[in-house]
């Protein structure tokens, strides 16, 4: 009996093609409304659904499909004779394959200036009560949901006649994950609405709050892993439907063991720090904080003067470049034990040399390619932290500060070469661990406190640290993630040797800080903003 398809997309993407595939093969075309015509046009035999149901479309195309003709042909299992024995007294006849695409919600309500009226108009109905159909009913339907499926579909029909059960499951997963994602971004916008009675017109453009009302976070599995934080944990990586460009699952990694949680963790927090400089820089991440921040001529400049900040913690890290790696880089970087590299690009030298290395794996990232928006410039809109049987979001810290933000509070004025060694202070000390103390001079940190319940402790480990390596803390700056809620916080900096200190500010002893900066004679400015990281 000849197989029955019925084609019925949004979008049109290779649907000809497709389509002219499946009538070589002898499958009888079925279609509705704008992909009838386009098939009709290309001299393809299609049968009008209208025909099969004896129903014209109506009410604008809302309703065509839903029909028992259509879901009959869909929902009846062929193996059971009841189901078989009623097709046959109502005169409806099987459809093997379903080829449906729903309308573009998602891209609709991304537009700017949606109106409520475009958002609804561009809810499917049919197509997804088609779709649940079709892929409840998988052992005898196929349902393709999307044209990049369209291939596997023709090789196992070309080869075999027909789906191979796998494939029809296959199918029908994705098909379900395709509704779920749909209803779920219908839920997002509509529950983001700030309903307004009175303003209900076509050319209504709806407020929408920032945090819908219901959240439907929808994410893909990339891998499981071989255990989470601990050996006695079970894990996996999944990534946003839309990664953000340049982000860390976007990458490919050319090298190596499979990466772990802890692993891709790190990686994460090294990969998101590096590439918020603009010049060539190099991270070292130890536990998800940053043992070593440097910016230099080229990769190979900043490794080095990043490894000497902390070369003990350094031991085992993760390491992050927003230039690609070199041979002069790579040769450096290979003397230590590192557990991952990630770089734009490595070049082919520099492969070769850590070809050896089987274990390390190395990473290739593409930076974003930058623009207006923060998506453009490959950073994430919302972050999300799961607490007990609950999940908090909130906007991503995506705050640059610029030279202009800050505010000079002492007698003494920073010096320009200090004021650069401040925005790079801070800009390394946004990506610690909070309470974060973070010392540094000439382009590169200097010494790095990261966590302690008391700032003057991070402030005392960053001195420590720094004795340790061999470096001067004297005429370094200091950033501090928050405020300093007495002068204590202020007076270690400075007893380390500390020339010049940036602090939001907003502390209720704000004046006694600054008082006791004039007395020591060194120069102090205000952010306006902080930045925890718990």
């Amino acid at each position: 009996m000849a197989m029955n398809a019925l084609l019925s997309v949004s979008d049109k993407t290779g649907i000809v093609d497709f389509a002219k595939a499946l009538h070589a093969l002898g499958i009888k075309l079925l279609s509705t409304g704008g992909t009838a015509q386009l098939l009709a046009k290309e001299g393809l035999p299609v049968t009008e659904v209208a025909e099969v149901t004896q129903f014209p479309e109506m009410l604008d195309g809302r309703v065509k499909t839903l029909h028992p003709k259509v879901h009959g042909g869909l929902l009846a299992r062929r193996e059971l004779p009841a189901h078989m024995a009623a097709l046959k007294e109502h005169g409806i006849d099987t459809i093997d394959l379903l080829v449906v695409n729903l309308y573009p919600f998602e891209a609709t309500v991304a537009k700017p200036g949606c109106t409520l009226a475009d958002a609804i108009e561009n809810i499917d109905i049919g197509g997804p009560a088609m779709v649940r159909s079709a892929a409840k009913n998988w052992k005898d339907v196929g349902v393709v949901t999307a044209a990049d499926q369209y291939a596997a579909v023709l090789a196992e029909l070309k080869a075999a006649g027909k789906l191979s059960d796998k494939l029809r499951f296959a199918l029908s997963v994705a098909a379900f994950n395709r509704i779920a994602q749909y209803d779920g971004a219908i839920s997002d916008y509509l529950s983001s609405v700030q309903f307004e009675d009175e303003k209900l017109s076509e050319d209504y453009v709806p407020e929408r709050a920032l945090f819908p009302g219901q959240s439907n976070g929808h994410f893909v599995k990339l891998q499981d892993l071989r255990y989470g934080e601990n050996s006695h944990q079970q894990a996996a990586l999944y990534r946003d439907l839309v990664p953000a460009p340049g982000s860390l699952v976007t990458g490919e990694q050319l090298q190596g063991k499979e990466l772990s949680y802890n692993n891709i963790a790190d990686a994460d927090a090294a990969w998101e720090c590096v590439k918020s400089f603009d010049e060539p820089a190099c991270v070292i991440v130890k536990h998800a904080n940053p043992c070593g921040v440097a910016v230099g001529k080229d990769a190979h400049e900043a490794y080095a003067k990043a490894f000497q900040t902390d070369p003990t913690s350094a031991f085992g890290g993760i390491i992050a470049f927003n230039r690609t790696v070199d041979k002069a880089a790579a040769e450096a970087v290979v003397k230590q034990f590192v557990e991952v590299l990630m770089a734009p690009d490595f070049t082919a030298e520099a492969l070769e040399i850590f070809k050896p290395k089987v274990n390390v794996r190395l990473m290739k990232i593409a930076l974003p390619q930058g623009g207006k928006t923060n998506w453009e410039q490959g950073r994430n809109a919302i972050e999300s932290k799961r607490v007990g049987s609950g999940l908090l979001l909130q906007t991503a810290d995506n705050h640059e500060l610029a030279l202009a933000d800050l505010k000079v509070v002492t007698i003494k004025q920073p010096t320009p070469q200090e004021l650069q060694d401040l925005l790079f202070a801070w800009k390394v000390a946004k990506f610690v661990k909070s309470n974060a103390i973070v010392f540094c001079k000439n382009g590169m940190t200097m010494g790095v406190g990261a966590g302690q319940m008391s700032r003057l402790d991070s402030a005392r480990i960053a001195s420590i640290k720094a004795e340790a390596a061999q470096l001067s803390l004297q005429n370094t700056v200091v950033a501090s993630d928050a405020f300093f809620p007495f002068r204590d916080g202020l007076d270690v900096v400075v007893d380390a040797g500390a020339t010049c200190v940036a602090q939001p500010g907003g502390s209720m002893r704000d004046q006694e800080v600054i008082d006791a900066a004039n007395e020591r004679g060194v120069a102090m400015v205000f952010t306006g903003v902080r930045h925890f990281r718990h």
